[in-house]
């Protein structure tokens, strides 16, 4: 074991250990330090396989609370987007981009605090929009979590349907990802070693995560996310 496996270790399980707790927010976190310790597309697409295992392992946990009509936008919108940003992934690289989802993320952080992010967002174009640059980012830099978790928290859902839609989004929205990694060659036989060696790690941190969900009440969860997404929004505008 070496300390590079070791950091990179601890990075999975903490990371892994949000994912459980609030649904998403894998990639967010380790994609701040992951790049420090392996190649920035491998980490992209390591963290990409583990999250959608783990999308469908709280899915099964949470199915009865997921509301099929509220996702139909969010699914048509990833599907056009994904290929997109698995093209980017594959051609241009992630600097620019990383930098402008972190400004979003940041002035998202700060309309909240201030009292002026909306409450509700009507219509499908708002769903779609936010699939579609879910899919877009998701493929280019692994972050697909940040425009649909936005739009999630405009549409009133509870923290259990927050958490149980997500993991139906990202099921499909991994899952078109991978498809589009594959296609493009990025699921190496780095990538699938790498991902079986960080397992037991980011088994053990999904795991407690989830475990812990039930302890979070509705007003400590939206502040979690909006506090995960201001970590995220100031790491991809320091590191780019």
């Amino acid at each position: 074991m070496t300390l590079a496996w070791a950091a990179a270790a601890a990075v999975i399980a903490a990371s892994s250990f949000v994912m459980g707790l609030a649904g998403f927010g894998i990639a967010l976190v380790a994609m701040a330090f992951l790049p420090y310790l392996m190649s920035a597309a491998d980490a992209i697409v390591l963290l990409t396989i583990y999250a959608a295992v783990m999308s469908l392992v709280l899915l099964v946990q949470l199915r009865e609370s997921v509301e099929p009509r509220a996702l139909l936008d969010l699914v048509i919108g990833t599907i056009v987007g994904t290929p997109l940003g698995v093209w980017g992934l594959a051609a241009l690289p992630p600097s620019l981009l990383n930098r402008l989802i972190g400004l979003m993320l940041v002035v998202a952080f700060v309309l909240e605090i201030r009292g002026l992010y909306p409450e509700k967002l009507e219509g499908h174009r708002w769903g779609i929009g936010a699939g579609v640059l879910a899919g877009t980012i998701g493929g280019a830099v692994g972050l697909p979590g940040p425009p649909v978790v936005l739009y999630a928290a405009t549409q009133r859902w509870s923290a259990r349907a927050v958490k149980a839609n997500l993991q139906a989004f990202f099921v499909v929205n991994q899952g078109a990802i991978l498809v589009g990694y594959w296609w493009a060659g990025l699921l190496t036989r780095e990538v699938w070693r790498l991902s079986l060696g960080f397992a037991v790690p980011a088994l053990a941190g999904v795991v407690t995560g989830a475990l812990m969900f039930e302890r979070v009440d509705q007003r400590r969860f939206r502040q979690l996310v909006f506090l995960l997404i201001l970590f995220s929004g100031v790491v991809l505008l320091v590191r780019g």
